[in-house]
């Protein structure tokens, strides 16, 4: 069965919304087992899932470059993203962390117009800058950013913050140098083999606090498996065949989404700031997926304009 490129998209675009999940359930698995063991188990049940569902990309496609700037850009987002969350004092911050890496789908624009050819409109700019205000707008509380406030803010766990930006980077830089180099391979299998070595490495040699077995830490483990596992091949799939640009606006709702199961799952007490910065990024990613339109709704506009105005000359020759 031919996929077509719409449909491709479609596929990609499911993945933001079990990214809502990825947060919390990290932040659950690093509670209950630690981040080393919780995500070693995590890791080796979506292994599975995702050899059962992708099986092995042809490894003699990919070229060295690949392997090097894709695989270790995907390796090097999950263990950022993890200790990111990991390493949170609590709920609340751990949003605050999540919002930082929530930078990514701004920068996957950016890297994609700069590097891959993607093309956009000026305003794409505008855009940027409000997703990155929104996140100064978590970040300080104050709609008038204060950034005196934001940097001792940080400062009361800069490893968390910078981590978090870290696996943003990452994530964009990987998201296009999949689109371009991975020769159509779908590389999730691998990805997730990696993975699961890389943590269970932690685990073993007690590079992170671990915690006893216990019912809800096996329950998440197994669930965020599927759900992460799902995300990461579908979102992989998208970017290979879809269209990448769609599929960044669209991730721009996951903050909305992972805020909402934030406050369900780890009880982040959210104030009425975060939400209007959470908002102000979802405004920016209007904006960008307007930019990157081949024909914008203010193009658009003229164009219906410039139509009106031939067929009215037209009726005036003919009089």
């Amino acid at each position: 069965m031919k996929i077509s490129t719409n449909q491709a998209t479609m596929i990609g675009c499911i993945s933001p919304i079990f990214w809502g999940l990825s947060v919390s359930l990290v932040r659950t698995l690093s509670e209950t087992l630690g981040v080393g063991k919780g995500l070693a188990i995590n890791y080796l049940i979506a292994l599975v899932f995702v050899f059962l569902l992708f099986g092995i990309p042809n490894l003699k496609a990919m070229p060295l470059k690949y392997y090097i700037c894709g695989l270790g850009c995907a390796i090097g987002t999950s263990m950022t993203f993890a200790f990111s969350l990991g390493l949170a004092k609590d709920g609340t911050q751990t949003m605050e962390v999540g919002m930082i890496n929530y930078l990514w789908p701004t920068l996957t624009i950016l890297f994609a117009v700069l590097f891959n050819g993607q093309k956009a409109k000026w305003w794409v700019g505008i855009g940027m800058l409000l997703a990155i205000y929104g996140i100064f707008v978590v970040l300080s509380g104050n709609l008038l950013i204060d950034f005196k406030a934001m940097w001792s803010h940080i400062k009361s766990n800069p490893i968390s913050y910078f981590l978090a930006l870290w696996a943003a980077i990452f994530w964009a830089a990987y998201s296009n140098f999949t689109r371009a180099w991975a020769k159509g391979q779908n590389p999730t299998t691998l990805i997730f083999a990696l993975d699961t070595i890389f943590f269970n490495a932690i685990w073993l040699l007690d590079l992170a606090p671990s915690y006893p077995w216990n019912t809800k830490g096996v329950l998440f483990a197994v669930g965020s498996a599927l759900i992460m596992g799902s995300a990461y091949g579908m979102w992989t799939f998208g970017v290979q065949k879809g269209r990448i640009e769609i599929m960044s606006i669209m991730s721009y709702f996951t903050p909305v989404l992972s805020c909402i199961f934030a406050s369900l799952l780890i009880g982040a007490k959210l104030t009425h700031e975060f939400w209007v910065g959470v908002s102000i990024v979802v405004l920016g990613s209007f904006i960008c997926w307007a930019a990157t339109r081949k024909n914008s709704f203010i193009e658009l506009g003229s164009q219906k304009k410039i139509h009106v105005r031939r067929v009215f000359l037209r009726r005036r020759i003919k009089k």
